[in-house]
């Protein structure tokens, strides 16, 4: 532990603000980043002015406060955009691609054949073989359409 105390204080929050931000990178959520800002801006400050393991404890805590505030309110005026947003939507992904009837379609329930896979499909009568649209999906449910 002496080398602990050895280390000046400015450093160990430098080293956690590094730190956090690092893991921001790693695990990203949009949350440790405000913290590693308090943690670089209370090491700068002490590195600037000596105040005292109690009141650096205090400014990062304020300061941990104040930027996720901050942050969530700039967060919440400016979400982010993903750059698809179907990514994560295989059904929404279907939409406008041809499928073939594997199952006969009728009463307006079958299945269809979609790349590798098969999907439950809601849509008019439809026989085996027939190429049909993926106009929208209920789940995990394509609606098909006839091909026009």
């Amino acid at each position: 532990m002496a080398w602990l105390e050895s280390l000046s204080s400015h450093w160990l929050w430098l080293g956690l603000g590094l730190v956090l931000a690092i893991a921001e990178v790693a695990i990203p959520g949009v949350f440790l980043i405000w913290l590693a800002g308090a943690a670089l801006i209370t090491g700068v400050v002490t590195w600037l002015v000596p105040l005292g393991l109690p009141l650096e404890i205090v400014l990062f805590a304020v300061l941990a406060v104040t930027s996720v505030f901050i942050g969530r309110n700039y967060l919440r005026r400016n979400p982010i955009q993903s750059a698809d947003p179907r990514m994560n939507d295989r059904g929404a992904q279907a939409i406008g691609e041809l499928v073939v009837v594997t199952q006969v379609i009728e009463s307006g329930q079958g299945r269809v054949k979609l790349g590798d896979s098969e999907w439950l499909a809601k849509g008019p009568d439809a026989e085996p073989g027939t190429r049909m649209r993926v106009t929208a999906h209920d789940g995990v449910v394509l609606v098909v359409e006839y091909l026009h």
